[in-house]
């Protein structure tokens, strides 16, 4: 199975239907996505879901720090996880310098 860490999601089904999330692990074993929000859901205790009942909302991973540190292997808190979501969806991208 690929590795889809760092990607966006959009739930497709079930009771949290149309929440975005990051993929923060893989259950090879199961098929299954390791889901969180930082709210909701935490890093620590994720949403497992199947692949079919998750859309990508991002063709490659999302260009935020947070998330760079999630494909790095590093923790990753809540908190963080919770500011790159929001960036996702706003469309901000502060975390950019310009030069």
């Amino acid at each position: 199975m690929f590795d889809y860490t760092g990607q966006i999601v959009q739930a497709t089904a079930g009771r949290d239907k149309d929440g975005v999330f990051c993929v923060v692990g893989v259950d090879h074993g199961a098929f299954r996505l390791l889901l969180a929000d930082g709210k909701r859901r935490r890093t620590a205790r994720p949403k497992q879901k199947k692949l079919g009942h998750v859309r990508f909302l991002t063709e490659t991973e999302f260009p935020h720090p947070a998330i760079q540190k999630l494909k790095q292997g590093e923790p990753l808190s809540d908190r963080e996880l919770r500011r790159a979501l929001a960036a996702f969806k706003g469309g901000n991208h502060t975390w950019q310098r310009t030069i």
